[in-house]
């Protein structure tokens, strides 16, 4: 999309105007580097595109849009940690170059950024961001927390898992979205159905990464293949695996995720079943089908059939990505 590259345009050159601290480069130096291995930078895109779509100046939402960026990659600094990765995006995650004390304070300092840039904004339109931006956080901690629980417990069901994928992933795309819009000082109701817009396919975009980290391609995706599997994630493919199983293959299934033992060739062994039971076919039906849910918010807004097009054209696009 051609319009992309103007929103990007726009953020790479808001990301060299942001105040980063001289001083100590082992706090900054960080921050520096894992914005700088950017990645599609989707939600602060959408926070430009929400706020020029109501035909609003998108360079308006810029810090909006600066203060996702600095939140997600917050986010993904201590998800890192928290999963002991040792890739991002293809490198080195910063707790494995700089140390793990680093890669805590190097995130702690982003979230405060990320507060900061919204005080930009007028009194009225600052508290509406900051309401956002503090339940959207409080749900992504929660979110996380699920996740991780979710990783001991063997009787998680499919709505604990959408319930745990809304908060730890979709809000953030629906807050980013709903920023823009209230830049833009959109009605309530076009910034609500922004919002559900980007909870669904904030859902499509988390059941395309679970297909993607067992059937991607590593070069692709940038991170090791098989890794959910490894640390007994209950994503997509497992609850419809579970679904879909007679009970000999569910009973394999759920040795596989209960056993403390590292099974040999567990990735392997999983995979197996997923394709037995067509868990890779559902979870993929599952995509279409929440993207298609997207859309018809979009198709609710009170915005040019130009604009409609362009989030329907990003949201297909979005979905195609290394597959």
């Amino acid at each position: 999309m051609e319009s992309l590259k103007k929103y990007n345009k726009i953020l790479e050159e808001g990301l060299k105007k942001v105040s980063f601290g001289d001083k100590p480069d082992s706090l900054y130096d960080p921050v520096k580097y894992i914005l700088g291995i950017g990645g599609k930078r989707v939600r602060p895109v959408l926070t430009l595109m929400s706020c020029s779509s109501f035909n609003c100046n998108p360079i308006l939402a810029l810090e909006a849009s600066l203060s996702v960026e600095l939140f997600h990659n917050f986010t993904l600094i201590h998800d890192d940690i928290m999963d002991s990765a040792h890739t991002r995006r293809g490198k080195e995650t910063v707790h494995k170059k700089w140390g793990l004390n680093s890669g805590v304070l190097s995130g702690d300092v982003m979230l405060i950024m990320a507060y900061q840039l919204l005080e930009n904004y007028d009194s009225e339109t600052f508290f509406e961001l900051n309401k956002l931006l503090n339940k959207t956080a409080k749900q992504v901690c929660e979110g996380q927390q699920m996740d991780m629980d979710f990783e001991l417990k063997s009787d998680v069901v499919f709505d604990e898992y959408i319930q745990m994928i809304k908060f730890k992933t979709a809000v953030l795309l629906g807050c980013a979205l709903k920023m823009g819009a209230i830049v833009a000082n959109a009605s309530k109701k076009d910034q609500e159905n922004l919002y559900q817009y980007g909870i669904n396919l904030g859902l499509a975009f988390q059941f395309q990464d679970d297909y993607l980290d067992t059937f991607g391609n590593e070069s692709k995706v940038g991170k090791k293949i098989g890794g959910d599997i490894l640390e007994n994630k209950k994503t997509v493919l497992y609850h419809m695996a579970i679904q879909n199983s007679n009970d000999s293959q569910k009973n394999h299934i759920l040795d596989l995720y209960n056993s403390n033992t590292v099974f040999n060739n567990k990735i392997k062994k999983v995979t197996s079943l997923f394709k037995e039971t067509k868990a890779d076919i559902d979870s993929l039906e599952l995509v279409d089908q929440y993207t298609n849910k997207a859309i018809q918010y979009i198709n609710m807004l009170s915005i040019s059939e130009d604009k409609k097009n362009e989030f329907i054209l990003f949201s297909k696009e979005l979905m195609e990505r290394d597959l």
